[in-house]
C-alpha cells in the first residue's frame, strides 16, 4: 500500500491518546488512569477540546499560533562565512511559503501545527517526497501517534489510521516538533499540568451559566408561618417562575404575603468571590502559556498603555515567542533539509511592522550607520528599488567617516 493511501481510509475508530501504552506495574496503571481520565479535582474532565472553551486558553493559543503563522519564513543559504542569500528557487521554499499541501495555506498549516504543539506538546507532519524533493507536508493527529526510541537511538512512529489499523513510519518520513520534554522524545502538554486550573475555570463557567440562567439569583427557601394549600402553592410557584424569568420583572422587588419570609440556601456569588477566583484562573492560565495577562484582556492590575505594557510585550517576544520560532527553525533544518548550507529563518523584524514609529526609527538608524542601503530598506517594505539607492552611507563621527570629513573641511576653512 502506498504511503498516501492509508490517510484516505474512512473513519471507523479512534484509539486513546498516545495510541496505547504497555502496562506492567501498578504504578504504570495508576499513571495511565490519571493521564487518560483527564479529570480534575473540580469534577470537570479537561481535554484539549474542552480547554479551548476557556477564554484564556483560547486567547493564549490564538496569540502564539497567530504570531508564528504570520511571520515571514525564509529559506536561506550560507554562501560564505559572511554572506547569506535568500533561496526562493529552492524546492522547500514553495512548500513553506506557497502550498504545504493540497488544501492548506502556509499560515493555516503553521497555525494548526503550533496549536497542536501548545495543546498536546507534540506536532507531527507526514513528509511527502517527489523525485527526491519534499513536495508536501501533511499534518497528523497527535492523539493517534505513538513515538518509540529504538536501540540505535532512532525514532519509530506508529500512527493509527482512521480505520483503526496501525502504520509504522520511519523517522525520515515525519516532521516532529517537540515542546517542553522530560524524556527527550515526547513533549509534555501544558493542558496536562494546567488541568486543575483549567478544570476550575470550566467549573466556574458552568456555575456562572446556571446562575445567570436563573436570573442570577441563588436558590432560596420560602418560609410560611402556617400551612399553604395546594392551590396556594401552585400560584406561588407560578409567580416565582414569572419573577425569575426576567423581562419586565427584572429588577423589581419580590412581594411576599401572609407573613412569608426568605432564607438563603447557598452562598451568593459575592460570598464565594466567584468573579475574583475567575481572575486568578485567567492569570494562572496565561502563566502556563507564557502570555502576558494584558494580551488576553486582563488589564485590571496594569494600565493598557505605557512602558510597563511595552516591557511585557517585549518579554513575550523574547521569552515565549522566540522559543517557538527556534523550535520551528531547528525542526525544519533537521527534518526537511539535508544541505548544511541551507537553513530556514523567520524574519523577526516583521514583529514591529504594526508599529510604524519603531520601524521608521530602526530604518533611519540602520541607514545612517551604513548597515542597510536605501534600496534594501525599500525591499523590506516591499517597494521597488530606486536609482542611486544602492549606496551605503559612512557611519557618523567615526574614523574616515562623515564626522572626520566635516572636521577636515572646518580646518581648511580656517
Amino acid at each position: 500500500m502506498g504511503l498516501m493511501n492509508w490517510l484516505r481510509a474512512p473513519r471507523s475508530a479512534v484509539q486513546q491518546k498516545n495510541a496505547g501504552k504497555d502496562i506492567s506495574t501498578p504504578h504504570d496503571l495508576a499513571e495511565w488512569i490519571r493521564q487518560t481520565s483527564m479529570g480534575s479535582a473540580s469534577g470537570v474532565n479537561v481535554t484539549p477540546a474542552s480547554a479551548m472553551r476557556v477564554a484564556a486558553v483560547y486567547a493564549s493559543v490564538r496569540l502564539i499560533s497567530g504570531a508564528v503563522a504570520n511571520l515571514p519564513l525564509h529559506v536561506k543559504e550560507r554562501v560564505s562565512s559572511e554572506i547569506r542569500e535568500d533561496r526562493a528557487e529552492h524546492p522547500l521554499w514553495k512548500v513553506l511559503r506557497r502550498r504545504p499541501n493540497a488544501w492548506q495555506t502556509p499560515s493555516q498549516f503553521r497555525r494548526q501545527m503550533q496549536a497542536h504543539l501548545l495543546l498536546r506538546g507534540n506536532a507531527y507532519a507526514l513528509i511527502v517526497r517527489s523525485r527526491g524533493n519534499i513536495a508536501a507536508l501533511l499534518p497528523l493527529d497527535p492523539d493517534r501517534m505513538a513515538v518509540k526510541q529504538s536501540d540505535d537511538m532512532t525514532l519509530i512512529y506508529e500512527y493509527q489510521r482512521r480505520d483503526g489499523r496501525h502504520v509504522h513510519l520511519a523517522q525520515s518520513d515525519v516532521m516532529h516538533m517537540v515542546g517542553l520534554t522530560l524524556d527527550g522524545v515526547n513533549g509534555v502538554s501544558a493542558i496536562t499540568y494546567a488541568r486543575e486550573t483549567i478544570g476550575l475555570s470550566l467549573a466556574q463557567e458552568k456555575h456562572g451559566a446556571h446562575t445567570f440562567k436563573n436570573s442570577a439569583r441563588p436558590s432560596v427557601v420560602l418560609k410560611h408561618p402556617g400551612k399553604l394549600g395546594k392551590e396556594g402553592l401552585e400560584n406561588l410557584r407560578a409567580s416565582l417562575d414569572e419573577y425569575r424569568s426576567g423581562g419586565e420583572s427584572e429588577g423589581k422587588a419580590l412581594i411576599l404575603e401572609e407573613g412569608m419570609d426568605t432564607q438563603q440556601l447557598s452562598m451568593t456569588a459575592e460570598d464565594a468571590q466567584w468573579i475574583e477566583s475567575r481572575k486568578f484562573s485567567r492569570t494562572d492560565i496565561a502563566m502556563f502559556f507564557g502570555v502576558p495577562p494584558h494580551m488576553i484582556g486582563d488589564t485590571e492590575k496594569s494600565t493598557s498603555w505605557g512602558t510597563g505594557i511595552e516591557q511585557q510585550s517585549i518579554g513575550f517576544v523574547t521569552y515565549t515567542l522566540e522559543d517557538h520560532l527556534t523550535t520551528w527553525e531547528e525542526t525544519i533544518n533537521r527534518d526537511l533539509i539535508t544541505d548544511l548550507r541551507i537553513y530556514a529563518r523567520f524574519n523577526r523584524k516583521a514583529l514591529v511592522r504594526g508599529d510604524i514609529k519603531t520601524r521608521q526609527a530602526f530604518y533611519v538608524s540602520m541607514m545612517q550607520w551604513g548597515v542597510y542601503s536605501p534600496n534594501e530598506i525599500r525591499a523590506l517594505e516591499d517597494e521597488n528599488p530606486r536609482d542611486g539607492g544602492d549606496v551605503y552611507y559612512d557611519p557618523p563621527n567615526t574614523a574616515g567617516g562623515q564626522g572626520e570629513q566635516n572636521d577636515d573641511q572646518a580646518d581648511s576653512g580656517d
